[in-house]
């Protein structure tokens, strides 16, 4: 199975990453993680893009390209892949296609979580963060499930004017890649609302006829 994951922010695509990947027994690709990697082992491409990040400067194209690149010629991709946020944006779809077309490894699908702009902000404005080890808590929880630490709070980035702004750029930035995969004829969308468990059941139904 080789497929994407894409979504507004507080859609879940983390979350469903994780539950998909060990399902399809693939690996679950994400951005974060490869900047990660290469920042900690000092590669090329990690000091590339320290040089950027280090000058307060976003990290570009380019570079998030190569290092995707690199990660899906390595061995344990071979049965398929998940990649969870990458694309961000048309460019680097393009720029993925033609890398997957060359390996003869095209994507099957392109997985869209699909949820209102007023559900996410209901979602993450109500989210707390345990300040003690940082890990987030059940809306309405008053300690952490993690440590048991009391001391919760809410992240800046979780504020609703903030949010707001996310979901702007998301618009601007990301959504446009919905359409470019709808014409690509691989676009699978799903509702990202109810639990965990159902939501995952949904995206496994949708890519049933693709396994």
């Amino acid at each position: 199975m080789r497929l994407l994951l894409v979504g507004p922010p507080g859609a879940g695509k983390g979350t469903q990453a994780q539950f998909l990947a060990a399902h399809y027994s693939i690996p679950h690709i994400s951005t974060g993680d490869i900047f990660r990697a290469n920042l900690k082992a000092g590669t090329d491409l990690g000091n590339q893009a320290k040089s950027f990040m280090d000058r307060g400067e976003l990290v570009p194209d380019s570079v998030t390209n190569d290092m995707v690149k690199d990660r899906l010629t390595q061995s344990d991709v071979a049965k398929g892949f998940l990649l969870d946020g990458y694309p961000r944006n048309v460019v680097q779809a393009e720029v993925l296609r033609e890398f997957l077309a060359e390996h003869k490894t095209p994507l099957q699908a392109a997985l869209e979580l699909s949820i209102s702009a007023d559900e996410i902000i209901r979602r993450l404005s109500s989210r707390r963060t345990c300040r003690a080890c940082g890990a987030p808590a059940e809306a309405g929880a008053t300690k952490c499930s993690s440590c048991n630490g009391t001391d919760l709070y809410q992240r800046e980035d979780d504020k609703e004017e903030v949010i707001a702004r996310r979901l702007e750029v998301y618009q601007e930035q990301t959504a446009p890649i919905i359409a470019f995969y709808r014409s690509e004829g691989i676009l699978l969308t799903i509702p990202a609302v109810g639990s965990v468990a159902e939501i995952t059941k949904h995206a496994i139904t949708a890519l049933s006829n693709l396994a």
